[in-house]
């Protein structure tokens, strides 16, 4: 966090003394100069062609494959990410960045004919300049990537703003990054609210990941600039579960997503929708599974729940299960970092802040459903909408029930956590704001379309 003193401070959360780095915050100035060496180095990086973006993005690949032990570590050092997790984000990190590099060469435009007489009429896909993206401390390599990647490939230059508490993740990223880059186009920025709120002002297209309150801010100062905008926020992600459903499996999947990473995950799951006969044999199984969760140190492959970000993120927590009765869990743990027990609760009273709150930790409630069409009422009810899990063996189910659903994403038989980054991501309500994210709809945000009329000259 940035201090009294404008510090940014970053610690590692499993081992609170260990400080990466206290660096300075550059300020609002600094941001401004960024934003305007990225948009001098902009025209170059963009005629320089398909084929020498293609070629950079690349190399990205490659130098971050070679560092991914380093990157790795550094990941459960500065976020205290599981181990397993970090090398799989790393590896996602990896795919993102060869996926887009082949962006450059996709079809910007269309020609089409015109309504009356000679001559064409032309569509055709432009970069709006300068990048500003502000991403979270949770996914520290792989969010960045999916924000810059596109971007970059579509021949916008890049101002990365991350949050504090990742860095030094986004430092080791950019020396990665700048070796295949020319320089300007990719830069990151140090810093808290007062250098993101001058890289919005600067932007010329600006993407947020982070908290609904910030990204709503966010959102407005774009807006009212005029500026194109995408804020990926909140989530109060339930998992819906039938009678039919493969009750064992859907434990695992449900304990997964709500304990993996500490539940610190915009797609974890916070509330398990129980319908009819699948509540008893449901309560047992989720339960037991999450008790097995291993909680530990995110050094130890073992490990898949580890510590909270900081002590206020676990405060958020053990607030919530207050005065509650729990299923597991329900309990801090002892040690020098900032740990929780995966907990599942029940009984919870309506209006609780479980049931309305994103709370961002290994928490979930267990709520009970009359039917299909309740438990989509209830998963409807929040403020949120970002991903849904159902549970059941029954086709005519599942699809009868996805399309009721006020969510931008729903995973059948499957954990709610998980992102398959070529194909849109987004959520419906205050989950998101703007254009999706992932796939090829990035490289449309990243873009603004044109259309040309060419006539021919009159000739005497």
């Amino acid at each position: 966090m940035t201090d009294a003193v404008s510090l940014i401070t970053s610690c590692n959360p499993a081992d609170p003394a260990d400080v990466l780095l206290q660096i300075p915050a550059p300020g609002a100035f600094a941001a401004v100069d960024a934003v305007e060496r990225a948009r001098a180095a902009q025209p170059d990086w963009l005629l320089g062609g398909a084929a020498a973006r293609s070629a950079a993005l690349g190399a990205v690949a490659a130098a971050i494959e070679a560092a991914g032990a380093d990157l790795t570590a550094l990941a459960v050092r500065e976020v205290g990410k599981p181990l397993a997790e970090a090398r799989a984000e790393v590896a996602r990190t990896v795919a993102i960045w060869r996926y887009y590099a082949q962006a450059p060469y996709e079809p910007v435009g269309a020609v089409h004919e015109s309504a009356a007489g000679p001559g064409l009429l032309l569509t055709r896909r432009r970069p709006h300049g300068v990048a500003g993206l502000i991403t979270p401390w949770n996914f520290p390599f792989a969010i960045p990537s999916w924000k810059a990647a596109p971007a970059l490939a579509a021949g916008n230059t890049v101002v990365l703003k991350p949050a504090p508490e990742a860095t030094a993740c986004a430092q080791r990223l950019a020396e990665l990054v700048q070796q295949a880059l020319p320089a300007g186009v990719f830069t990151v920025l140090p810093g808290g609210a007062t250098e993101g709120t001058a890289l919005v002002s600067a932007a010329d297209v600006v993407s947020f990941t982070g908290s609904t309150t910030v990204g709503r801010a966010v959102a407005r100062a774009a807006t009212d600039g005029g500026v194109p905008v995408q804020a990926e926020m909140g989530g109060l992600n339930a998992a819906i579960v039938l009678p039919d459903a493969d009750i064992e499996q859907a434990a695992t999947h449900i304990a997964a997503s709500i304990a993996g990473y500490a539940g610190q995950k915009c797609t974890a799951t916070s509330r398990v929708i129980a319908v009819g006969a699948a509540l008893d044999p449901l309560r047992e199984a989720l339960s037991e599974a999450l008790r097995a969760v291993p909680v530990g140190v995110p050094a130890d492959a073992a490990t898949v729940s580890g510590p909270l970000i900081n002590q206020h993120a676990r405060d958020q927590v053990s607030d919530a299960w207050r005065g509650l009765g729990a299923l597991a869990g329900g309990t801090v743990l002892d040690g020098p970092g900032w740990y929780a027990a995966p907990t599942l609760v029940e009984k919870v009273p309506a209006g609780h802040r479980l049931l309305s709150e994103e709370v961002f930790g290994p928490i979930a409630a267990l709520v009970p459903a009359d039917d299909l069409t309740h438990a989509v009422r209830i998963t409807n009810s929040v403020p949120y909408g970002l991903v849904t899990s159902v549970h059941t063996t029954d086709l005519d189910a599942a699809l009868c029930g996805l399309d009721r659903l006020d969510t931008g994403m729903i995973r059948v038989n499957a954990p709610s956590t998980g992102v398959d980054f070529h194909l849109p991501f987004g959520g419906a309500k205050a989950s998101s704001h703007g254009p999706r994210e992932q796939g090829r709809a990035a490289l449309e945000f990243y873009t603004s379309s044109r259309t040309y009329t060419l006539s021919p000259a009159k000739t005497t």
